[in-house]
């Protein structure tokens, strides 16, 4: 059985352990700040072995290599961003498998956010690590690709089963809420959700993991084809490059 411990980093990044007592491994799911994760193992009484990048920004790998000198830990990080992860030990790609512990994971191509960002899918766990492409209501910014890619990458993260929970990189979820809201505002889930995060975050608890059914009901970056967000932005026989296009370009400016 795996076992997940989140806990804040820096001002809105969320450090995720995730751990396998059987084979005692311990991985790291990004490495925003080195000092939270240790205090995180050492709360736990766990010791690093993997680190998985997700993508280069500097608020994902900048604790790579303290981490490596306090443990060793082995980092594993997007073929096509090698040379921009401190520390690199291994590079996987879209499509890639490999083990930890008796768990396989996939390696789920999901650039857009950056031109080689990487999601870790483990399915027998029901688990997704999305890094900064698809965040619980909303999606990253569209740094070093265009909204064709993008959709590409979200399209991939819709199709995996609706139980999966979804962790991602950063503590966004109350301002994408509010966001959301202006281009589905008649959506009852969204509405509930938006009134459950509120209550949330004034109790200074997190909002996460989500799931992927919950993102699927809700948040507008996964509801490109629903004919009530169309409508709402004037745009019902749009393609959904441009719906998706759209609705990231109200976000960039909301």
């Amino acid at each position: 059985m795996i076992e997940i411990e989140q806990f804040p980093c820096r001002s809105d990044n969320f450090g995720v352990l995730i751990h396998d007592a059987a084979a005692g491994l311990t991985a790291s799911i990004d490495a925003p700040e080195a000092r939270p994760i240790i205090a995180a193992l050492q709360r736990r009484g766990w010791k690093l072995t993997h680190i998985f990048t997700t993508h280069h920004h500097g608020d994902h790998v900048e604790g790579n290599l303290a981490l490596k000198q306090h443990s060793g830990a082995e980092i594993i990080g997007p073929h096509a961003e090698r040379d921009r992860i401190p520390g690199i030990d291994r590079t996987v790609g879209g499509g890639d498998r490999f083990q930890f512990g008796a768990l396989d994971v996939e390696v789920i191509a999901t650039p857009g956010h950056t031109a080689g960002h990487v999601s870790y899918h483990i399915p027998a766990a029901s688990l997704a690590f999305t890094g900064d492409t698809l965040f619980s209501l909303g999606c990253g910014r569209l740094f070093e690709a265009g909204p064709e890619v993008m959709l590409a990458s979200l399209r991939k993260l819709r199709a995996l089963p609706a139980e999966t929970r979804i962790y991602c990189g950063h503590e966004y979820t109350q301002q994408n809420a509010r966001f959301a809201l202006t281009v589905d505002p008649d959506n009852p889930v969204l509405r509930q959700r938006a009134r459950e995060i509120e209550k949330l975050r004034g109790e200074n608890r997190p909002t996460l993991p989500t799931t992927l059914a919950a993102e699927i009901a809700a948040n507008p970056f996964l509801r490109w084809d629903d004919p009530a967000i169309r409508r709402n932005l004037g745009m019902g026989d749009a393609s959904d490059e441009a719906v998706l296009a759209e609705i990231r370009k109200r976000k960039d400016r909301f």
